[in-house]
């Protein structure tokens, strides 16, 4: 039976390089967004042009009010297009990036990080927890910020630091239903994330290159294939692990 992955935050970006990953890997996918419907709709163009299935839903994994709504619409969205009730995997990708010194960081800051990446990742998860089949998978997306460290981050890479730590209690107690859990941590990336300074930013690229044990920074590619691998049978044995994707940023 085909896998379905739900993937949030997938209509660019790393999300998007994951979900196109999966169906490669012969997956289907639900991918959310949050404000871009017609990016949403290319990457579900693209992964059906590869032959699988796909369907993109509204999601802004900030307001956990409306997690309830979510899954009763991820429920008919499974029930319309592949006739099943629970999808296999979930990967938790969707973020932003905020940048402030620790000495300036607002609580408004603070707190829509917070409530995106680990507010968010837990009830997200908690809320679909009915509909991920037993034996399926979790990965939460973290970042290499949480062992090296970066002035401006402190919020940003505080918060998920405690999705590591949320990994592993979710490996213990979904353990049980043979749910493996996961948490990826990428380096520096090329894409949009924090307004695409690794990307566009030459200066600050070359920096990060040069500190970098292969000797440039990362690009989707890296990073979107490596999570499609985790969720394959190949790595059914793997949980509770904390596995960074950094070219050996900072070592």
């Amino acid at each position: 039976m085909t896998r379905i992955t739900l993937i949030t935050g997938a209509s660019r970006g790393l999300g998007r390089n994951t979900a196109l990953a999966v169906a490669r890997a012969g997956g289907d996918v639900v991918l959310t967004y949050r404000n871009g419907a017609d990016e949403a709709q290319a990457v579900v163009a693209e992964i059906q042009a590869l032959g699988r299935k796909a369907h993109a839903l509204q999601l802004d994994v900030g307001d956990a009010a409306s997690f309830p709504a979510f899954a009763d619409a991820l429920r008919a969205a499974l029930a319309e297009t592949w006739q099943r009730e629970r999808i296999d995997h979930l990967v938790n990708n969707a973020g932003h990036g905020d940048t402030a010194p620790f000495a300036e960081t607002t609580q408004a800051q603070f707190d829509r990080l917070v409530d995106v990446h680990f507010k968010g990742t837990f009830f997200l998860t908690q809320a679909l927890l009915p509909l991920i089949a037993d034996g399926g998978r979790i990965v939460n997306l973290s970042s290499g910020l949480t062992r090296f460290a970066f002035p401006g981050y402190a919020a940003y890479a505080a918060a998920k630091g405690a999705v590591e730590v949320l990994s592993r209690y979710l490996a213990k107690e979904l353990g049980p239903r043979g749910i493996a859990v996961n948490t990826v941590a990428p380096g520096a990336i090329e894409t949009d994330f924090g307004g695409g300074v690794v990307r566009d930013n030459p200066q600050v690229n070359a920096q990060l290159a040069g500190i970098t044990a292969l000797g440039r920074v990362g690009v989707p590619d890296d990073i979107g294939p490596m999570i499609a691998s985790l969720l394959g049978d190949a790595h059914r044995w793997v949980t509770g692990q904390r596995i960074e994707v950094s070219g050996g940023q900072a070592l």
